[in-house]
């Protein structure tokens, strides 16, 4: 698949529009530095060759405000926040001059969890909470996009084979709803089945690909192809067309859906930078964002 010309250079462009006077990224035009647009940026520009000069200067600003402990939280104020490490360590992927940063935020995630207990037997909750993921905040439970997103990071970063992914491959398909699909995180509830959402589906769906067998998850491709093509904002197709490309199941209409997706734009106003991002990522990337890099 390829994006079209116009369509490339604009979402190009339009991210840089949001390069703020530090050299990080803003999440829209004129608001202020962001961690995880500036990891997102990075790896989008990195993708598609963009302007090196700039790339370095948003590392540079990316790395600024790692802790000592390795975490990028989504601002200097916020350190329990530290979901944005995992997209950092994807962000720092390919740079040598930056390969202690990414090693210290490598084994702040390893170190992490979220908080975890022995399911009980009378527990409203079907899914088995004492299995380790990674959670979007400090002390809370691990759910299920920040997991897969920190098992793609530490794939990326050569520890595809560590305890820690093997878990969090486990808590994964525990979380996977009988009729196929993630959420959030939680699959039955007092008895009842609950909703899948695309986006959830997705990044669980592209942090296992190549781990596991396309029979353990062949219920959620099935749901995630069909799913697709009625899909109308940038995540949720951003991430199933990711998953999707992953497993090797095309899709067709891929260029035509990125395209209407972005022209959306006109009715509902610019997309963040980690929408852009997202959009362009399954069309310049056929492994997506399953990059590997030998530690």
């Amino acid at each position: 698949m390829s994006l079209s010309s116009p369509a490339l250079t604009y979402v190009e462009t339009e991210l840089l529009t949001r390069v703020c006077t530090d050299g990080g990224f803003s999440n829209r035009r004129g608001d202020s530095y962001r961690a995880d647009a500036t990891a997102w940026a990075i790896i989008a520009l990195s993708s598609i060759d963009a302007d090196r000069k700039c790339i370095q200067s948003a590392i540079a600003r990316l790395t600024a405000d790692q802790w000592d402990d390795g975490r990028i939280g989504i601002s200097r104020g916020h350190a329990e926040a530290f979901w944005p490490t995992s997209l950092a360590i994807l962000a720092l992927l390919g740079s040598p001059g930056y390969s202690e940063n990414r090693a210290r935020s490598t084994r702040f995630l390893l170190e992490t969890t979220g908080r975890h207990w022995k399911k009980l037997a009378h527990d409203p909750m079907a899914h088995n909470p004492a299995l380790k993921g990674w959670p979007w905040i400090a002390e809370t439970h691990s759910w299920v996009e920040p997991t897969a997103i920190s098992m793609i990071a530490l794939r990326g970063a050569g520890y595809g084979g560590h305890p820690r992914i093997e878990e969090a491959t486990r808590m994964l398909l525990d979380r996977q709803l009988p009729h196929g699909g993630w959420n959030c995180g939680n699959t039955i509830v007092f008895g009842k089945e609950l909703r899948p959402a695309p986006e959830s589906t997705g990044t669980a769906l592209h942090a296992l690909a190549g781990l596991i067998r396309r029979e353990d998850v062949q219920v959620s491709l099935d749901y995630l192809s069909k799913e697709v093509m009625r899909l109308r904002t940038p995540i949720a197709l951003g991430w199933s067309l990711l998953a999707l490309n992953s497993w090797g199941v095309p899709v067709p209409d891929a260029p035509r859906l990125i395209t209407n997706c972005l022209k959306r734009q006109e009715r509902y106003g610019p997309y963040d930078t980690t929408s852009l991002c997202l959009l362009v990522l399954p069309l310049v990337s056929p492994a997506g964002l399953l990059r590997s890099e030998v530690v």
